[in-house]
């Protein structure tokens, strides 16, 4: 039974994530009319965190894997593509971090005493940080090797200073959603 609950949940997620990764993100402010304001992400990294604070490290791990996959055997679902060329994009060093994210994301959510906002929040945005480091850490080697033609900076800002203030705001959608569904699910 548990094995079809994480398989379940890996689709699900994979699923989530890739319908995540079409859908830009926006936040709406209580004001009339509600302005919509756009924000520099996705729900892409939001929906990976979501899987596995609800579904737990196996599932997100799968799901994180399983998308990986699709986007390297050409099917255009990451940023700027899809392929094996893709890993030589500057962008792959956080793709490549949503496994450890995944897992680290779900093993902190399945400790006891998560089943809070800003519990689930903080895990979330361990993810996050984690999907940062390992980005920062390709940008930075692939800057010692000078593997970009864009300078470090304008990379910096781009792939992780630019969206990182949404990111975090999306970390704290995707630990209400996950608070939501446990309870619906019945997890701790």
């Amino acid at each position: 039974m548990r094995a079809l609950a994480t398989w379940s949940g890996a689709t699900a997620g994979l699923m989530l994530i890739l319908v995540g990764s079409l859908m830009p993100a926006a936040l709406v402010l209580p004001l009339v009319p509600p302005p919509v304001v756009s924000l520099p992400s996705t729900w892409q990294v939001p929906a990976l965190l979501a899987v596995a604070l609800i579904c737990g490290p196996r599932a997100g791990v799968m799901a994180a894997v399983a998308y990986l996959t699709i986007g390297l055997f050409d099917m255009p679902v990451f940023h700027d593509g899809g392929g094996l060329a893709y890993l030589l994009n500057p962008g792959f060093g956080y793709l490549a971090g949503f496994v450890p994210a995944a897992w680290l994301s779900g093993r902190l959510a399945q400790q006891r005493g998560m089943n809070n906002l800003g519990r689930l929040t903080l895990a979330a945005i361990a993810g996050l940080l984690t999907i940062q480091i390992c980005g920062l850490l390709n940008l930075l080697l692939g800057s010692l090797v000078g593997r970009w033609s864009e300078p470090l900076p304008q990379l910096l800002f781009s792939y992780s200073l630019g969206p990182l203030g949404a990111q975090i705001l999306l970390c704290i959608a995707a630990a209400l959603v996950a608070r939501l569904m446990r309870k619906l699910l019945v997890i701790e």
